[in-house]
């Protein structure tokens, strides 16, 4: 069966391509649909249906602007409400793809209208499943995200949802089939997501928690409950945007990419509430930036941290990126809702230091140097990663204050003493450290290798716990 798997690594997405006799169907994409049309063109295919599997939370699907540039059928599982116009499939109801079927079938509990498309091929054989956020390999989807919509649905009540419509729907099928879920490790849509992006169902009933036949509903809402944080703010924005309709790409691309000069950069900085929003690398933002711009690198979960870190997806936004990735960072903005970029800096950061214009860094320092301090002088550290690494491993005496939290929690950030910043990487301290300098905060220095490089040296830390879950 020609089925294939297209991955995103920075949003940890997977959207599927399938093809049979000159037609094509794509489920889950998304917001650039080129690439998409592109591969049916290599199979001189049309796109006969967008299949949609929810109305997703994480990102901004791309089914319209596939409908509107190719004619293809937009088709929602049962109860969807879509402000459009789009198929809304009854439970069973099939759809013919060339010779192969695809078969609707209703599992609510991610969301209501959380629906799995089973896969049929030419032989009549059941094939796979595309299961969107029903089922993960290693996980289930959390069903905590439609009551921010909602307020009625609850999360116990999904929770109980999704337990029927994975023990009366999902398990009683062949363990042979393919799973194919919507997200990998690294999506906020579940807490404890294999690196895996395709499995058996047969391997799933044995290894994943939230499969064990003799589970109760009620240990199973427990379980699936545990670990869960607070969803990304733009979640539920997002949602509304795959619900009601959005802008087209295209001229989202547009608008954005109006150069300006240095002048007209920070004149458009001064006269509106635009965010500066620099995509360079952490090591090239910290040796020198704009005055109040914040650093979240194109090279990352970019699209992911600029959802965490910026609360409303209409917020405009003035780009600082290398030369010729002005596009790139429009599009991957777009892919998590944020439309409203109004220019980029022409010819970058250098462009603005050759015109002489003042600039501030962030100073840091190698792990090896932290561990000299930490012997000699304990200094104060501050550890931004998630609360589940935290608690997995850290280094003794550091505080945790998550950096999707730290917008509230400035106050355990001192100004009347210096501290140093460390992520994993160094990629979210620096995010945190751009946050606190447009803030205020002078007083602080960012480990360039994060947590990965301390793990190389003698520093003093907790004793390793497996984590329970990754959020």
């Amino acid at each position: 069966m020609k089925v294939e798997q297209i991955y995103t690594g920075c949003l940890a997405h997977a959207a599927y391509y399938l093809e049979s006799k000159g037609e094509a169907a794509i489920f889950d994409p998304l917001r650039e649909v080129g690439p998409y049309i592109e591969r049916a063109k290599k199979d001189k295919a049309k796109i006969k249906y967008v299949f949609e599997t929810h109305f997703h939370a994480d990102f901004v699907s791309g089914h319209l602007d596939l409908k509107k540039k190719t004619g293809a059928e937009i088709v929602f599982g049962p109860t969807a409400k879509p402000g459009y116009e789009a198929t809304v499939a009854e439970d069973g109801q099939v759809f013919k793809v060339g010779d192969y079927q695809v078969k609707v079938i209703h599992t609510p509990g991610h969301t209501m209208e959380s629906t799995t498309y089973l896969l049929i091929d030419d032989k009549g054989e059941e094939h796979g499943i595309i299961t969107g956020d029903t089922l993960f390999i290693g996980d289930v989807g959390r069903p905590d995200l439609a009551q921010h919509v909602i307020s009625d649905l609850t999360e116990e009540k999904l929770a109980g949802h999704l337990f029927d419509s994975l023990r009366n729907k999902i398990m009683p099928l062949s363990d042979d089939l393919i799973v194919y879920p919507n997200h990998g490790a690294g999506s906020a849509c579940g807490k404890m997501m294999s690196k895996e992006t395709t499995d058996t169902l047969g391997h799933q009933k044995k290894v994943n928690y939230a499969l064990r036949a003799d589970m109760t509903k009620e240990e199973f809402i427990k379980e699936l409950l545990t670990g869960l944080t607070t969803p990304p703010g733009y979640f539920p924005q997002n949602v509304l945007m795959n619900i009601k309709g959005y802008e087209s790409l295209d001229e989202v691309i547009q608008r954005g990419e109006t150069p300006m000069t240095p002048e007209a950069f920070e004149a458009a900085a001064n006269e509106t509430d635009a965010v500066m929003l620099d995509t360079r690398d952490a090591e090239d933002f910290a040796k020198g930036h704009v005055p109040n711009s914040i650093n979240i690198a194109l090279d990352g979960s970019f699209a992911m941290w600029v959802g965490e870190m910026i609360p409303d997806v209409k917020q405009q936004i003035l780009l600082i990126t290398y030369p010729e990735k002005e596009e790139e960072a429009i599009t991957r903005l777009s892919r998590v809702g944020y439309d409203h970029t109004i220019g980029f800096l022409k010819g970058g950061f250098e462009a603005w230091k050759k015109k002489g214009k003042e600039y501030e860094t962030i100073a840091r320092l190698t792990s090896k140097e932290l561990e000299k301090e930490y012997k000699s002088s304990e200094p104060l550290i501050i550890d931004v990663r998630k609360k589940s690494e935290f608690d997995s491993e850290h280094v003794i005496g550091a505080i945790n204050v998550p950096l999707n939290e730290i917008n509230s929690h400035l106050a355990q950030f001192p100004k009347d003493k210096p501290f140093i910043l460390h992520c994993g990487s160094g990629y979210r301290s620096m995010i945190a450290a751009s946050i606190l300098q447009q803030r205020g905060w002078e007083n602080f220095r960012d480990v360039s290798d994060g947590f990965d490089g301390i793990l190389e040296t003698e520093i003093e830390r907790s004793e390793y716990i497996c984590p329970t879950t990754l959020l």
